[in-house]
């Protein structure tokens, strides 16, 4: 079978990819250092643990699982802290991701699928975002992801390194199996809290700005399920597979919804009362960040089918109740 290397593969999003690349029939390879993501969840394929930037190591794995392409989940992703400590995502997105382009290009691998953000347009109020809006990021998360576009486009015209970037929206749910799931210490993504909060292990939600220029005064995101999302990634693979050119992808369902519309949604799907208090907004944040592209659909033929707020949330609750993976990484 076809070896894949997956980049920050015992994380959220990356264990999630890995289930479904085993199920198309590729061997997933997890090379993961831990610091976020979680040995539990490594269920699919061989596991490697590494860090991006040890060169040395990345050699080492290459050689011995020779992956057709690479699959790069791996990197720190929490807009606070990178608006408090700019220089660790700098250091750990774009020299491990350089590190790593580098190691495959050495070893010969050339096709990239690379998990991008729509943080890297950065705020464009009352307008959707597709490929083409300009990017413009607020924080070192979306700066850092949008300077490791640039990499792999400049690692193209030299080395020959073809890729699909996919610019996520927001990502929820869970495996409906809830074999993996979205288990994060601390916890910053609503839905999670959401529900950590229904479930009394926190004593309420916080609401992060009530006076946004949106209906309700939150803010608006464009959810996607997670199973969705990374069945867009096969077919960024196989778009690669096929010696189609590097692309560039949104991936979000062109709908928004605003936390006040999410809190209300999950009270429906759980049955249960969300207790929430509100807050003062969080440097960093985008008042809407809602997907206008149809452009995955029409190339790759993706049809998020599963990105709905109530399967979405009643997902991530199955997961949620299921226990998750403990406190054990």
């Amino acid at each position: 079978m076809t070896t894949i290397l997956v980049t920050g593969g015992a994380g959220y999003i990356g264990s999630h990819a890995c289930k479904v690349l085993a199920r198309a029939g590729y061997t997933p390879v997890t090379y993961d250092s831990l610091v976020t993501g979680w040995e539990a969840a490594v269920k699919f394929g061989p596991f490697e643990p590494g860090d991006l930037r040890d060169r040395a190591r990345l050699d080492a794995v290459f050689a011995r699982h020779k992956p057709a392409a690479v699959m790069h989940f791996a990197a720190l992703s929490q807009v606070g802290e990178a608006m408090a400590e700019p220089g660790r995502y700098w250091a750990n997105n774009v020299l491990g991701s350089l590190t790593l382009f580098e190691a495959a290009v050495a070893a010969g691998c050339r096709n990239v699928v690379f998990s991008s953000t729509c943080a890297t347009y950065g705020e464009h109020d009352g307008v959707t975002l597709d490929e083409d809006t300009l990017q413009e990021p607020l924080n070192a998360y979306g700066a850092s992801k949008r300077a490791v576009e640039d990499i792999l486009r400049d690692f193209e015209a030299a080395h020959g390194l073809r890729h699909v970037i996919f610019r996520y929206f927001n990502v929820a749910g869970a495996d409906p199996e809830a074999e993996v799931g979205e288990w994060h210490f601390p916890e910053t993504h609503l839905v999670p809290l959401i529900l950590q909060a229904i479930d009394g292990q926190r004593a309420g939600l916080t609401i992060h700005g009530t006076d946004y220029a949106t209906p309700d005064g939150t803010c608006i995101r464009d959810y996607v399920h997670v199973m969705d999302l990374v069945e867009a990634h096969v077919l960024g693979l196989r778009w690669l597979e096929a010696d189609k050119p590097s692309r560039a992808f949104n991936l979000g369902t062109g709908r928004g919804f605003s936390v006040r519309e999410v809190i209300d949604a999950a009270g429906v799907v759980t049955n249960r009362p969300v207790p929430v208090c509100e807050g003062p907004r969080r440097a960093g944040d985008a008042t809407r960040l809602v997907s206008g592209s149809v452009r995955a659909g029409e190339e790759l033929g993706w049809c998020p089918d599963r990105s709905t707020m109530a399967d979405m949330i009643g997902d991530a609750w199955r997961w949620h109740r299921s226990g998750g993976y403990g406190g054990d990484r």
